[in-house]
């Protein structure tokens, strides 16, 4: 009996060690860029214009189901119109890879890393990090909601604002520039992010 009790006591205590070893579990996931999308708006005082650009890759990490960090870069030059067609929205792609905005010749790609992500409840996040655009680097915070399923995980951000004016992007700009009137371009502009990745 002494023995099948302390095999018993064995056996619960190899489950525990288990149990905890497999709660305690750290993965990382890789962004499909094809299945996540990245959407822009920028606004004028005579409207806005609006569209797309890639994710290039990026991973996360998750410990104990939770998001702990990660980062991702987008593809500048896969930048994209989709309030215009044709020449409209080629000519807009064209000064938009310019060096009056982005540059993307010299500056391909931009990045965030994740510093910090703080748990809110349900799939809930608050994340800060570091965005880099054109070299420049600025902390940036917002709400994400993320949710861990199997092996795909999915982030979602909605209406982040960028404020261009502190990557020195100036084109337009009533924070550097008098008597713009109506051609003024508005210094913050939106992005709304889906980013899915996997194991």
């Amino acid at each position: 009996m002494k023995k099948q009790h302390i095999f018993s006591s064995m056996l619960a205590l190899v489950a525990v060690i288990a149990f905890a070893f497999n709660f305690n579990t750290k993965a990382v996931y890789n962004v499909d860029s094809k299945a996540s999308k990245l959407t822009w708006k920028g606004e004028k005082v005579t409207g806005f214009h609006a569209g797309e650009i890639k994710l290039s890759k990026g991973s996360f990490t998750v410990e104990n189901g939770k998001l702990t960090g990660g980062s991702f870069e987008i593809d500048m030059n896969s930048i994209t119109c989709t309030d215009l067609q044709g020449e409209y929205a080629d000519k807009l792609v064209g000064h938009l890879k310019n060096d009056d905005f982005f540059g993307t010749a010299k500056y391909p790609t931009s990045k965030f890393v994740v510093t910090k992500a703080v748990w809110q409840g349900g799939n809930n996040y608050k994340v800060t990090g570091n965005m880099t655009i054109k070299d420049v680097t600025k902390e940036a915070k917002f709400n994400a909601v993320v949710t861990v399923t199997g092996n795909e995980l999915k982030g979602e951000v909605k209406d982040l604002v960028i404020d261009r004016s502190e990557y020195g992007i100036k084109y337009g700009s009533g924070s550097f520039f008098d008597n713009l009137g109506d051609k003024t371009i508005y210094d913050n502009f939106t992005l709304n992010l889906t980013i899915v990745a996997k194991q």
